[in-house]
């Protein structure tokens, strides 16, 4: 049979109506073997995550503070879903131990788990699947790195004799024993990471939002749905700043060519995106999507014949390594090198880099812009498409927007433009509507 493992987001397991959908969704696609949990999320926009108020208590406890108000919040939020679900698990024996072991001293990283592994919990109830612990099957090695090797080993080897499980996000276990977190949004990787393990045909990443959309919505309002995007072009798009999937959880599939469909909870019959390895086209590439993010600086940095001198940029860099700032994207030219750097990161530190750079490189200017937004236009293979850059410089300019930088090398997968942080918005808009067919907009 083939094998289907579904992840359900925060939003998707909020409360009692949203685990019924849940449900609903499992039970509709016996393929669905395998599913992966997170922690209750928000039911409204004002109300507060499950993993926020078990960090709360944690640090509530370990100083002193009351805790007990967060903890009849937390006790009420799972109380209220058991009993709204109608199951019999005794879920207040797992919260009392829980609380027993943050006020013994449990660490941080425990007491975040526990969302996880509450709602795993009541969801293998209501389903009448196997509860498997990840912290029996997820492994991270001594300096607290991810164990791939003793993780698919261990886990492949569980879930071989389980025809159905669930599988709590989030988490694993030290050597010692010790629970031990992914970052914030880790129950993404934990699907992942059960996908590759169990040899799924499929991994479905349920969330609150119907695939990914060319950009952002909230600031492009028209924009148009994706129907299908490759690994690469995911990365890329994740690493400037979309935000459907956790950017760590692509390796796992990524590796064993397993293909990510995103979906929404809240429309079940949606086809959502579909992630895959390679697609093929049949015509020249194309405009995928559009990314950005706000708030870098630009050094630039001049000097006549500086292609010629040896180990020109290497200095450069070792004077910003110095201040511990990596870099984000260094263009180049015959006689120029800027580098790009958050301004967080950079700006109690600029005039110390420039006399460094002034000092060691000597060049014949220094030039510093900041307050600056990076876009990212990406897809596979658009830049050996005709036209593409004319069509997006093009509806730059005639949106009034200065592009203070250009980054695109020698890469066939996207185009990176610099602009005013106050021009980002407007920049998002005019690009995608130059590259989205107007009446694919708002699908």
């Amino acid at each position: 049979m083939a094998i289907t493992v579904a992840k359900f987001g925060g939003t998707s397991l909020a409360n009692t109506k949203q685990i019924l959908k849940v449900k609903e969704i499992i039970q509709a696609d016996e393929h669905r073997r395998y599913v992966v949990p997170s922690a209750p999320g928000k039911r409204t926009p004002d109300d507060e995550k499950v993993t926020d108020l078990l960090y709360l208590l944690q640090r509530s406890a370990e100083y002193g503070h009351d805790y007990e108000t967060v903890y009849n919040k937390i006790r009420t939020r799972f109380t209220e879903i058991r009993d709204g679900l109608g199951l019999n698990i005794k879920i207040e024996e797992y919260l009392k131990e829980i609380l027993e072991k943050i006020l013994a001293g449990a660490d941080a990283d425990y007491a975040a788990s526990r969302g996880e592994f509450l709602n795993g919990l009541l969801l293998a109830d209501l389903l009448g699947y196997e509860f498997i612990d990840a912290a029996e099957v997820i492994f991270f090695d001594k300096r607290g790195k991810y164990d791939a090797a003793q993780t698919i080993s261990a886990l492949s080897k569980r879930l071989k004799d389980c025809p159905r499980a669930v599988i709590p996000g989030f988490y694993g276990s030290m050597s010692d024993g010790s629970i031990k977190t992914f970052s914030r949004g880790g129950s993404d990787v934990t699907g992942a990471i059960v996908a590759a393990a169990a040899g799924a045909d499929l991994y479905e990443n349920w969330t609150d939002v119907s695939g990914f959309f060319m950009a952002d919505p909230r600031i492009v309002k028209q924009a148009r749905k994706i129907d299908t995007i490759t690994y690469k072009e995911l990365r890329e798009l994740s690493y400037m700043g979309a935000s459907v999937l956790h950017e760590d959880s692509i390796f796992p599939v990524y590796q064993a060519a397993i293909p990510i469909n995103v979906r929404n909870t809240n429309e079940p019959d949606a086809p959502g995106t579909m992630i895959l390895p390679t697609i093929e086209e049949d015509e020249g590439g194309r405009v995928t999507g559009i990314a950005g993010k706000k708030h870098f600086t630009v050094l630039t940095i001049e000097k006549n014949g500086m292609n010629a001198e040896l180990g020109f940029g290497r200095r450069v860099l070792a004077c910003i390594e110095k201040y511990s700032i990596p870099f984000e994207h260094m263009p180049s030219s015959i006689d120029t090198l800027s580098v790009v750097l958050e301004d967080g990161l950079v700006k109690d530190s600029i005039s110390d880099i420039i006399d460094d750079i002034h000092r060691v490189c000597e060049p014949d200017s220094v030039e510093v812009v900041g307050h600056i937004a990076l876009i990212a236009t990406v897809g596979r293979g658009m830049v050996s498409n005709v036209g593409t850059a004319a069509t997006l410089f093009t509806a730059l300019a005639d949106a009034g927007i200065n592009v203070r930088m250009i980054d695109q090398g020698s890469s066939e997968m996207n185009i990176i433009v610099g602009v005013s942080n106050d021009d980002f918005e407007r920049a998002l808009n005019a690009i995608h509507d130059a590259f989205a067919p107007k009446e694919a907009q708002g699908r």
